[in-house]
């Protein structure tokens, strides 16, 4: 009879089967379109290896961003908190894993005793030696352990992709400021030289008012287009101090110990290999994070149908024992058990219903933020390209304003000269001419932080086969 019953735990063992539902991904809100539909005339580039290979900053070729995202690669804690996120998921399946071998405890025990001399058949005194070895062993009939692991195992890889995500955030984050800091630094090139240009003006205007030909108001105009344009200098100044502040931040160093030297935005942005709408899905880590939970919350359906079926497992005690020390470790001393065992409740108030729902509906969720994620997504991809195909027009018009601008105060300052226009409208010409000036200049900086924008939308040369498999 033992032995039939040992070996009927042993058949069920090794014919185990699952209980859960097989897991079949989600299907994505995919366009049927061949191209994005922002796309219109502008022009992606020819795929660069290094966009590929996930160092998409080095398209800008900009040696000092590059040696910044460098640095983020090491030092951002940010980045730092995401990695111990991915390390502890990936504990956590080695946990799981654990549940596959018997679980082995052991001890030592020294007991004396002393009954009653009432007690029928009673030994008045005695010591008992015990060194008691417990194993047991759960078998995973119906799944439970390996559905613990497939879901332990999917919530690590979504953490990856999450660590991803951080990743490629806090590079574009940086590559962001950067670019906004550059802009700043090219608005304060141009402040600069006009309040130069200013200065000249006044001068001149003061010389006219000397010899009578202005007027003292003429004066007083031109200080105050002269002090006006220094104090945006000094706003564009402080604006530089807060976005150098946060690439401090960003690159894991203290904003008192970090400085960038000036230079200004000057080069028009790359062009960006967006490829095809249907490889989104591969090169979005939030996607892959999300389509990985959602494997996830399968395996945790399974998990909560293994309740409904017996609890197999195997017992085996063993270990020594004794009335005596000198022979306490020695063969005669020796005991052993064997002895499966199935444990199923029987009346639980419909928990383990209630538990089976919970899983069902986080499950349905999953599949819900995972398609929400990546019609995300697409939008992401479609308003970067929006953007950046209307800036470039935008540039283009703005541009031409510029050019009219500076003939307009061109021929302003020549008729001031020689007393067919008063100073009022050279001060006008002025204003505008700078201010188209300053909006071409944050135009430029708008195309290059979009391009970042974009960059961070496609997931910046990453791709799903980069998720660990092991």
């Amino acid at each position: 009879m033992k032995r039939t019953i040992v070996a009927c735990f042993c058949a069920c063992v090794l014919t185990g089967c699952g209980v859960g539902p097989t897991y079949q991904k989600p299907v994505a809100p995919e366009p049927a379109a061949l191209d994005y539909k922002e796309t219109g005339k502008w022009k992606q580039a020819v795929p660069k290896d290094a966009f590929n290979k996930g160092r998409w900053w080095e398209i800008f070729n900009d040696g000092e961003l590059n040696k910044l995202e460098e640095q983020v690669a090491v030092s951002n804690e940010n980045l730092k908190a995401a990695r111990a996120r991915f390390y502890e998921a990936r504990a956590i399946i080695k946990q799981n894993q654990s549940a596959f071998l018997p679980g082995i405890s052991g001890g030592a025990g020294v007991t004396a005793t002393h009954q009653s001399d009432n007690r029928p058949l009673s030994h008045a005194n005695y010591t008992d030696y015990t060194v008691p070895i417990d194993i047991s062993y759960e078998a995973d009939v119906w799944g439970r352990i390996k559905y613990n692991v497939n879901s332990s195992t999917a919530a690590a890889q979504a953490t990856a992709a999450d660590l991803e995500t951080v990743n490629l955030s806090v590079h574009a984050e940086l590559a962001t400021d950067f670019f906004s800091l550059r802009g700043l630094d090219a608005e304060k090139e141009l402040l600069d030289e006009t309040v130069q240009a200013y200065e000249k003006t006044l001068e001149l205007t003061q010389n006219r008012f000397k010899g009578g030909i202005a007027s003292k108001g003429d004066v007083a105009k031109a200080e105050t287009q002269l002090e006006t344009t220094r104090a945006q200098a000094i706003d564009v100044t402080e604006q530089r101090a807060e976005f150098e502040h946060a690439i401090a931040t960003l690159v894991g160093k203290p904003a008192t110990d970090f400085t960038l030297a000036a230079s200004a935005l000057k080069m028009d942005p790359p062009d960006i290999p967006t490829g095809v709408p249907s490889e989104l899905l591969e090169r979005r880590p939030d996607i892959a994070a999300a389509e990985r939970r959602v494997s996830a919350a399968n395996a945790q359906i399974g998990v909560a149908r293994t309740a409904f079926f017996p609890v197999l497992s195997l017992q085996a005690p063993t270990g020594f024992e004794s009335a005596s020390l000198l022979n306490w470790l020695t063969g005669p001393s020796t005991l052993f058990g064997l002895g499966p065992a199935a444990v199923l409740p029987l009346f639980d108030a419909g928990r383990r219903r209630a538990v089976s729902d919970q899983m069902r509906s986080s499950y349905d969720e999953a599949v819900a933020s995972y398609q929400q994620t990546v019609l995300a997504a697409f939008q992401d991809v479609e308003n970067s390209l929006a953007s950046l195909r209307i800036l470039d027009d935008e540039a283009d018009v703005q541009d031409r304003a510029v050019a009219a601008a500076k003939r307009s105060l061109e021929i302003s300052t020549d008729r001031y000269k020689g007393g067919l226009a008063t100073y009022l409208e050279v001060t006008s010409a002025q204003s505008i001419a700078l201010a188209n000036e300053r909006t071409a200049v944050q135009l430029l900086k708008q195309r290059t932080t979009t391009s970042v924008q974009l960059i961070k939308a496609l997931g910046g040369g990453w791709n799903v086969s980069n998720l660990p498999s092991n």
